[in-house]
């Protein structure tokens, strides 16, 4: 097959389902094109030694990539991120009709659902046939944020955004979500049932996998001999990490927590770690990718943490993958899909999100824990993920959707 890849995130960005998928489908001998724009996440600022400019074109081993302007954000403001979906739209609309010519299949990943606009375009000039990759579930992500405004133009922003995804679910021939219950959730927003599909994500199998414990990474998450745990990721609005810090200093004679990673709520969340005497956590920052598997290795216990809102129940955090593919058993503070996937795979401990001395007995009895049986939960976890999460079994799953709709168009 012919296939266009449209997403606003791409490699070198640490947002790597659309690119892991391209190069997997071009693995296997499709021929795949990519229209994005220039990586700036998540920074929000163009990274060192990139230059946006129209025209410009590279080769990622197979795939073939094309680049095009957009405004740079991914800060707390919700007007300069809505400028950045909404400039990337419109860039994808004017200079992608010819990058993806002959395309049989066009992927989206969304968010944001801007990225939809160039699919929709080849749609209804083409019949192209239209995959919707969902990740979260707007316009509710956005709104339980807290980025968005509260009053009239709240509800005119809400209302706005969730007029554009039941127009992105109608125009998508199927639409793929990572979880059960986000496929029910969109299925309640407007989306055909029967055009409804469940991929659970993979992580970068490259990067995430078992490797010894070594000195060094022991050194930077500052391992004092007891239980540590790690929170590995974007310290953001959604993620209620307060919860985390206020369960940890509940127990800081029996475990560390140690936070790999920034992001919005950084600032907050260090305060707080201040005000409650949480001397037992510590920051350091955001790690290399190559170096990550190491220090997952390092800990004992991985964290997932969201907070308690209704939309993210159908989430299930890359993080959880990440831990799993590399054999770490998790704690988390997580409902819905993921809770249900850590228990069914006897992978962790669960409690319930936003409720920090649940969260706090969970850290206790897993400091209380002995390593057989951590290192036994970790197995159990890896084995669940080669199975049922694995790039390989993703690709295979995608391959197929694509291959049915391309069928189905050639029938036509």
């Amino acid at each position: 097959m012919k296939i266009g890849v449209v997403s606003q995130w791409y490699p070198p960005e640490g947002v790597f389902i659309p690119g892991s998928l391209a190069q997997g489908l071009a693995g296997r001998g499709h021929t795949v094109r990519v229209l994005t724009t220039f990586p700036n996440y998540p920074y929000g600022r163009i990274f060192p030694g990139w230059k946006q400019r129209w025209r410009h074109r590279e080769t990622d081993g197979p795939v073939a990539v094309r680049r095009v302007p957009a405004y740079p954000s991914h800060d707390t403001s919700a007007t300069r991120r809505a400028l950045s979906h909404l400039s990337f739209g419109a860039s994808s609309v004017v200079a992608g009709s010819a990058w993806l010519a002959g395309v049989d299949v066009t992927y989206v990943y969304h968010p944001p659902p801007t990225a939809i606009a160039l699919a929709a375009l080849l749609r209804a000039t083409r019949r192209t046939p239209v995959v919707l990759h969902v990740q979260d579930l707007w316009p509710d992500a956005v709104t339980g944020s807290g980025m968005a405004s509260v009053g009239r133009l709240g509800r005119a922003l809400e209302t706005g955004i969730g007029a554009l995804m039941r127009t992105a679910y109608r125009t998508a021939d199927v639409i793929v979500t990572i979880s059960p219950v986000m496929a029910e959730q969109v299925v309640a927003r407007g989306a055909d049932p029967d055009r409804v599909r469940v991929v659970l994500n993979w992580t970068d199998d490259s990067l995430f996998r078992p490797v010894p414990v070594t000195p060094e990474a022991r050194s930077v998450l500052g391992h004092r001999g007891r239980c540590t745990v790690m929170f590995a990721g974007n310290l953001g609005l959604l993620q209620g990490l307060d919860t985390a810090v206020r369960a940890a200093a509940a127990v800081r004679e029996r475990m560390d927590l140690v936070l790999v990673g920034s992001g919005a709520d950084e600032d907050q969340i260090r305060r707080l770690a201040v005000e409650s005497g949480a001397d037992n956590v510590r920051f350091v920052g955001r790690r290399p990718a190559n170096e990550m598997a190491a220090l997952y290795a390092a800990a004992d216990f991985q964290l997932i943490c969201l907070r308690d809102l209704p939309e993210l129940r159908g989430a299930t955090p890359s993080k959880l993958q990440a831990a799993m593919a590399c054999g770490v058993p998790v704690i988390a503070s997580v409902a819905g899909d993921a809770a249900a996937l850590i228990q069914s795979s006897g992978g962790g401990l669960v409690s319930r999100p936003g409720d920090w001395r649940a969260l706090a007995a969970r850290f206790a009895e897993a400091a209380a824990l002995p390593r057989q049986r951590r290192d036994e939960m970790g197995r159990q976890a890896r084995q669940v993920y080669q199975d049922r999460m694995s790039l390989r079994v993703g690709v295979d799953q995608f391959e197929d959707i694509l291959a049915k709709l391309n069928t189905r168009r050639g029938r036509r």
